[in-house]
């Protein structure tokens, strides 16, 4: 079974960080592809040891990915 789930990436330093907000999961790498790669396998490795009690307590449903514009100043 395959399930598509969210991949936020932004650049930290001089790497990059990702992050799975359906379950709090993170990652990092070099390149945008490599954190991609590694939140990956951050993910199937959670799913491969997680109870599924846990994974359902974590499983986030609904998440939505938006911007919001703000007064600076």
């Amino acid at each position: 079974m395959k399930q598509k789930l969210t991949a936020i990436i932004e650049r930290e330093g001089d790497g990059y960080v990702s992050l799975c907000p359906e379950l709090d999961i993170a990652s990092q790498g070099d390149t945008i592809e490599q954190a991609r790669e590694n939140l990956q396998e951050a993910l199937e490795l959670f799913f491969e040891t997680a109870s599924l009690s846990e994974i359902k307590q974590r499983l986030h449903g609904e998440v939505y990915v938006t911007q919001v514009e703000v007064a600076i100043g």
